[in-house]
């Protein structure tokens, strides 16, 4: 028997009994279904019953008529015989599941239905966002509003771009699963930037949109703002906490190139303070690298390359100063390389990469030579050749400086390519190499992309022990390189995965949710080439299996957008 299901006015009024606790649950036909009311001792005549579905207003009867109708059960039935999962949010102390897609989807048709109705009606945005949220109870006032704007998320998206545009600055990196998780995650939140950015183009104040607290902290500052329009730069100020420095991709990165831009018009041919200047700005992006989109940061330091170019071929350069601006360009050309690479590029990673180690020999940097050897074994690695990959981590360990630099390309380069070929002696070789090699490093870690952590060197063990087959030792190393990142960043997600990838065949529904979580927190703009890589492995290891999460993690595979498209068009949401 098909269990009951209960229209939106059901939730609703269920939703007003405010002494009482509502729960919630998942159907076998993906429906959500409100299986029982708990009242107090005060509002034990607020049982839900079939007469709190009678719709009073033409868009209320338009929802249950259209779109989720009430079974005439008994409100006391007993509890479906179905299994389901609840997920307690962290505030309201409701009970409830995640929306399936097809519940999505009516939601979708409601609110349309909703906007319709209060169009003819002549109600303003506001009435329109407030019907919403009444009548359809999942809905929290941020995706109200744009409901009741008919807009889709694209377009939102698209507006704050234009919005930035008309401030003088490139659009931000606001992605559409960004978007919904600030409207369906009752812990998730934009920031004042994007908060200030929403309530300009929405046109609303930050009480309208449920901004005025974000995670617990009452802004109620924001709510004194009354002034939002759509073209005025200065239309809403928040408040920003004394020790908050705001800094993003599109006013920080083209500032960078434009100071060296400034600097090369005053001394064309270059100078100690251009080159000064040229080291400043590839620490900046280096330091920086994992904070940005791989594609906006690769138009920003294929800009800052050219701008060295035109001064090394100004033909007046004096030698020293020409050395330097060579290894400065050999090391953009790194950068290049490596973000080639996480934009799925190979070929022209590869080009970018020979160009570093042309430089790296022309201008004596033997730790440039040899960074861009190893990451050639990387490029490789991930084509499959790993015997090329050896070579090539080889070639560069010839040329690496004592340290922090050989212990890289051990652990880094070589590691990962032996283990891949089965060659289990030489590969716990050269992770003791790398561990005596860090235990010499008096410096310790150093960070950036150029650097090395303890974050990468447990990723780089733990992808190893995968390949040797050691699922357990890689699963704790794994984990342990996770802990030591910041969530949601792209080393995180890389850990994740790993570990998802070492948990898949004891703990596949482990592994499958740990996957969903990264596509989650991570917007498919800053998912690199590897991460997309580890994906598309973990899913085909989990399609046999049909565990839970699995069809969904198919789903979210199949239907992720590509880093650059067959237009060759980067992804920007």
């Amino acid at each position: 028997m098909r269990p009951p299901t209960w229209s939106c006015a059901v939730q609703a009024s269920a939703a007003r009994c405010s002494g009482g606790a509502t729960e919630f649950a998942r159907g076998c036909h993906d429906e959500l279904l409100l299986v029982r009311t708990i009242p107090t001792r005060r509002h034990r005549h607020a049982l839900v019953t079939p007469s709190h579905c009678r719709s009073r207003t033409p868009a209320l009867r338009a929802i249950r008529n259209g779109v989720a109708k009430a079974t005439r059960r008994p409100a006391l039935q007993a509890r479906p015989r179905i299994p389901w999962r609840t997920v307690r949010l962290i505030t309201g102390g409701v009970r409830m599941i995640t929306v399936s897609r097809s519940r999505r989807a009516a939601i979708q048709t409601a609110a349309a239905a909703i906007r319709a109705s209060c169009q003819n009606d002549g109600r303003s945005v506001e009435q329109t966002a407030v019907t919403i949220c009444a009548a359809l109870p999942e809905v929290r006032p941020l995706e109200a509003w744009r409901l009741a704007l008919g807009w889709p998320r694209s377009r939102t998206i698209t507006r704050i771009g234009e919005l930035y545009r008309s401030r003088g600055l490139l659009p931000p990196g606001l992605s559409q699963s960004m978007l919904c998780r600030w409207e369906h995650q009752a812990t998730e939140w934009p920031g004042p930037e994007y908060a200030e950015a929403l309530c300009t183009v929405y046109r609303a104040r930050p009480a309208q949109l449920g901004l005025d607290r974000v995670a617990g902290r009452d802004r109620a500052g924001w709510s004194q703002a009354t002034g939002y329009s759509e073209s005025g730069p200065d239309a809403c100020v928040l408040p920003v906490p004394e020790s908050m420095v705001t800094m993003t991709t599109s006013a920080g990165l083209p500032a960078v190139r434009d100071s060296l831009h400034l600097a090369l018009l005053a001394d064309p041919a270059g100078s100690p303070a251009v080159v000064d200047l040229a080291e400043a700005a590839i620490e900046h992006y280096a330091l920086g690298y994992s904070k940005h989109p791989p594609h906006v940061l690769f138009t920003e330091v294929h800009g800052a390359r050219g701008l060295l170019s035109q001064a090394l071929t100004s033909g007046q350069t004096l030698d020293p100063i020409a050395v330097d601006l060579r290894r400065g360009i050999g090391w953009l050309s790194a950068l290049l390389g490596n973000l080639a690479f996480h934009l799925g590029d190979h070929t022209g990673a590869r080009a970018h990469l020979a160009t570093a180690a042309t430089y790296g020999d022309r201008s004596g940097d033997a730790h440039l030579t040899a960074w861009a050897w190893g990451a050639q074994a990387m490029v490789a690695r991930a084509a499959g050749q790993h015997t090329r990959a050896v070579a090539h981590a080889e070639r560069g360990l010839a040329s690496a400086p004592s340290g922090l630099p050989r212990a890289q390309l051990h652990a880094w380069a070589l590691l990962p390519s032996l283990a891949e070929l089965g060659r289990e002696q030489e590969a716990d070789a050269a992770l003791a190499t790398a561990t005596r090699e860090l235990e010499a490093e008096p410096a310790g870690w150093a960070p950036g992309r150029f650097g090395y952590d303890v974050a990468e060197h447990a990723l780089h063990e733990a992808e190893a022990q995968r390949a040797l087959g050691r699922m357990d030792r890689a699963a704790a190393t794994a984990e342990a390189s996770m802990n030591a990142c910041t969530t949601g960043t792209p080393g995180w997600a890389a850990a994740a995965l790993v570990l998802a990838q070492a948990e898949a065949e004891a703990r596949p529904a482990d592994a499958a949710q740990r996957a969903l979580d990264v596509l989650a927190r991570v917007p498919a703009v800053r998912l690199r080439s590897t991460a997309r890589a580890r994906l598309a492995q973990l899913q085909a290891a989990l399609a046999p299996t049909h565990a839970a999460g699995v069809e969904d993690l198919s789903e979210r595979v199949r239907t992720l957008p590509p880093a650059i498209d067959a237009h060759g068009v980067a992804t920007t949401a």
